[in-house]
């Protein structure tokens, strides 16, 4: 099997508790490394914080098959977060976020900003998430290509978890864009019979914001995951805040996304 690495980055506040709580539930499902990362703002800093994260691994309980190490670097969230997840060629980065509200260093647009620095996908989750069993995916999708790039990533996690993915999109009434929406949902469809994932597809009236009609649809419907691909040119209007909603959803269900611009191979 090939070497998985989550990185979790961590500063010791209660939703860095909660992301490398969500690496270790994951580890259940998937042999895989978990490196604890901590950005420094200086090298004095950076070894008392690394005292502190040996400590904190020390108290772990490692499920079997998975390890765990801890990586202190000097850098900025924003910018090196994304290169050192190249560097260390990982899988997933598993983060916190503060919510909607939240005035820490990982809220909404800051989030988001920390997700578009890198070419992996993040798993992004709350302080309330729950470690629960994923058993429904939602995977929200446009009219763009870009908006596909999640589409692998997610049957992997389906795979993993035994789950079932809804693939949602807005209905179109102009023949033209709903034959090009047709055509990006066979793809799916498609794909998704190839990996043997059970997937269906719903389609949401059109008219209104995309993202509430998304809100509206996990209030009403079973979501363990939302997974959706970013990318700034979608044909969502206003499509970053529809991402931050997203990220910090009322629901507080994990959220994994990836940046399109960027992606390239992946997998679990």
């Amino acid at each position: 099997m090939s070497h998985n690495l989550y990185i979790v980055p961590y500063d010791f506040s209660k939703t860095s508790e909660k992301a490398l709580e969500y690496a270790l539930f994951l580890a259940e499902k998937v042999k895989t490394e978990i490196q604890i990362l901590h950005l420094s703002e200086d090298k004095p800093k950076g070894m008392a914080m690394r005292t502190k994260l040996e400590e904190l691994k020390a108290g772990l309980t490692i499920p079997q098959g998975a390890e765990v190490s801890v990586l202190v670097r000097v850098g900025n969230i924003f910018t090196d977060i994304g290169k050192i997840a190249k560097k260390e060629k990982a899988q997933l980065v598993i983060m916190g976020t503060h919510g909607a509200r939240g005035l820490q260093w990982l809220f909404g647009s800051h989030a988001m900003k920390v997700v578009t620095s890198a070419d992996c996908p993040f798993l992004i989750v709350q302080k309330e998430t729950e470690l629960r069993e994923i058993k429904e995916i939602i995977v929200p999708v446009d009219l763009t290509k870009e908006s596909l790039q999640m589409v692998n990533i997610a049957g992997d996690m389906a795979n993993i978890f035994n789950a079932k993915i809804h693939v949602l999109a807005e209905s179109q009434s102009d023949p033209i864009l709903n034959q090009r929406l047709q055509n990006r949902l066979s793809i799916v469809n498609k794909t998704y019979e190839e990996k043997g994932v059970d997937a269906d597809n719903v389609l949401l009236k059109k008219g209104g914001s995309y993202g509430r009609k998304i809100n509206n649809y996990i209030k009403t419907n079973k979501t363990d995951l939302i997974a959706f691909s970013y990318h700034t040119e979608s044909l969502f209007p206003q499509f970053d805040t529809f991402a931050q909603k997203l990220i910090t959803n009322k629901a507080k269900l994990p959220v994994m996304v990836i940046n399109s611009k960027l992606a390239s191979a992946l997998y679990f």
